[in-house]
């Protein structure tokens, strides 16, 4: 009897204390106390009108901290839709502190959250057919005979094909750190991880780490002047007249002076677009350098280790080469020929509209369309844009293969004529002209030295973009 009481009173403190939590999960909070708890010390977000404190989850979040920070004190239902699997919503209790009294859903976040829906049913999120499969074995052919046309020939003509091979090689990893970042590539958590650190780190020697934080912060702000990385390029360039004004930077958490420097070099942008895009590995080796110096960088040893690995390969094979004119031309080649993925990525982003101030995330489906550019192109083509084509439906479903993108796109153009939004799309040619038209008309701007801004409305309104 003595132990069936004990039994009894140890079963009453567990009952009060789920009746003190449930409580606690009924508490009544409204958006206006929700916007007060928006920093790193005190942060609260709302899903589907429950509130979470994640204050103690931002250093653990897997995907940095930078999305919770952007977002925090809003609703974040659409952007919490977008980057996280079904298993991420079991998750949640945990945080749960109390209900929103004033939750609205808009007719397009509804119609998006629907959408997202249909297509986990139709399995789209799990089926990624072989482009894993068929990009890996491309890397291993590829570079196999870079290193084959190094060692076993001696005509500077096939050295200067291995360079450019070796280009293709950093291109196609490049598309698989993309994928692997945004969803699971291969079958399990290690392999994924793994594949990232080979293709990234070893191979192309870029930081997965640094590539994370980088890609979720534009993803989340999308084409925000002060706070996507992006679209962040001064002193080389500007894509609008509105960072002539020395704006500071909320991820680099600088100010991006616009001065007789950034004038100069700002002046000529459309000039220099394309040469220094050749070149623009170089900056991508820097960053991935600056962030693993930092010691709470993610998986700082593992990545350390990853790029020392290609800082030991790549200079080994260039000095196997005859002489300096040939190693010269070989890492010309590998840059030239990765170049163009570099342009890609500005292509989607650089013409299309631009806004100042942090994201916001009731207008999630409005910003993500508004700041990109589809490229159109023949199915037979998919692999040169390594899915970029599909830039709308890649910013509103980051976790969609790639190979799934085409498929979706007629329902995303629906649906953004449905709610009048633009769904922006042009040829490759076409995106180059205006990115260029777009840098020349910063340029411009740029050489008025007494005031480098539009000169009158009918001038902002042809010339600005956001």
């Amino acid at each position: 009897m003595a132990e069936r009481g004990g039994e009894a009173a140890g079963g009453e403190r567990p009952r009060e204390e789920e009746r003190a939590t449930m409580s606690a999960k009924e508490k009544q909070i409204t958006s206006e106390e929700l916007r007060l708890h928006n920093s790193r010390s005190d942060l609260w977000i709302s899903i589907q009108g429950k509130v979470y404190d994640v204050t103690d989850w931002v250093k653990d979040h897997p995907g940095g901290d930078i999305p919770l920070l952007h977002l925090a004190g809003q609703d974040v239902t659409d952007a919490f839709i977008a980057f996280h699997p079904g298993s991420a919503w079991a998750q949640l209790d945990r945080f749960l502190i109390g209900r929103l009294t004033d939750y609205q859903v808009s007719d397009i976040s509804r119609d998006y959250r629907n959408l997202a829906v249909d297509f986990s049913k139709s399995g789209l999120f799990e089926r990624k057919e072989h482009v894993t499969l068929y990009t890996l074995a491309c890397i291993v052919v590829f570079f196999s005979v870079a290193v084959w046309g190094v060692l076993r020939s001696g005509s500077a003509l096939v050295h200067l094909l291995s360079g450019g091979l070796i280009g293709v090689v950093w291109t196609l990893s490049g598309w698989m750190g993309h994928d692997s970042g945004h969803y699971r590539v291969m079958p399990t958590r290690g392999l994924n991880r793994l594949t990232q650190i080979l293709a990234g780190n070893c191979l192309a020697g870029v930081s997965i780490a640094w590539w994370k934080r980088n890609h979720n912060a534009h993803h989340i702000a999308c084409n925000s002047l002060d706070f996507d990385p992006d679209v962040q390029h001064m002193p080389i360039f500007a894509v609008s007249s509105k960072q002539f004004e020395s704006l500071k930077s909320y991820f680099y958490d600088r100010k991006m002076n616009f001065d007789a420097v950034a004038r100069l070099l700002v002046s000529h942008q459309h000039w220099t677009f394309y040469p220094v895009m050749c070149l623009a590995r170089i900056n991508l080796f820097a960053q991935s350098v600056i962030v693993l110096a930092q010691k709470n960088a993610p998986n700082r040893k593992q990545e350390l280790l990853g790029i020392l690995l290609f800082w030991v390969w790549y200079p080994l094979l260039v000095s196997r080469l005859p002489n300096w004119g040939e190693r010269l031309m070989f890492i010309l080649s590998s840059f030239a020929v990765t170049g163009i993925q570099h342009v890609q990525f500005c292509l989607n982003h650089f013409s299309s509209s631009v806004y100042l101030g942090a994201p916001v995330a009731n207008d999630w489906f409005e910003k993500q369309t508004m700041g990109t550019l589809n490229i159109t192109c023949s199915p037979w083509m998919d692999w040169f844009h390594g899915g970029l084509q599909f830039q709308v439906e890649h910013h509103l479903f980051p976790r969609l293969p790639r190979c799934n993108l085409r498929r979706i796109s007629p329902l995303v153009r629906e649906l953004c004529k449905k709610h009048r939004l633009p769904y922006s799309t042009t040829s490759f040619w076409g995106a180059n002209v205006k990115i260029v038209s777009t840098l020349r008309a910063a340029a411009l701007q740029a050489r008025d030295l007494a005031k480098p801004v539009p000169r009158n409305l009918v001038w902002e309104a042809v010339n600005t973009h956001g």
